[in-house]
């Protein structure tokens, strides 16, 4: 019994360490911003990408990420899509491309300018692609 609890107590330090380690890191700026746009978001997590600060979340049903930078400044947005809300351009290229693979997830990505893109996971690689379909290398 005692194994037991100071297992399970040990656990809660641990993932507490963890959570308090992902966000510690993450400068104020970037947790200010990302409270005032998305305040319900639930399953918040911060991780570090490409020198910015990534926050992966839940909000309306719909999972997303947003990137920003050291200041707080919002560089892109990513949002889960469904694979058949993707162009049917992007769903022909990958079917003629990489015959006999499937799309297993999609997402849009808007940058800071507006520029909307699209992600197309293929066997653990990701695809991007212009808005009008184009493949992006």
């Amino acid at each position: 019994m005692k194994r037991q609890l100071f297992t399970s107590l040990f656990s809660m330090l641990t993932l507490a360490t963890v959570s308090f380690a992902q966000t510690g890191s993450v400068p104020t700026a970037a947790k200010s911003t990302f409270a005032k746009l998305y305040p319900r978001a639930t399953g918040l997590k911060w991780d570090q990408e490409d020198g910015g600060y990534e926050a992966s979340f839940k909000d309306k049903g719909k999972t997303m990420s947003l990137l920003f930078d050291a200041k707080g400044q919002l560089k892109e947005t990513e949002t889960e899509i469904a694979v058949l809300e993707l162009p049917a351009v992007v769903r022909d290229y990958v079917a003629k491309q990489m015959p006999g693979k499937k799309i297993k997830e999609a997402a849009i990505i808007v940058d800071a300018a507006g520029v909307k893109k699209y992600e197309a996971e293929v066997d653990d690689k990701d695809l991007m692609f212009s808005a009008d379909g184009k493949p992006i290398k």
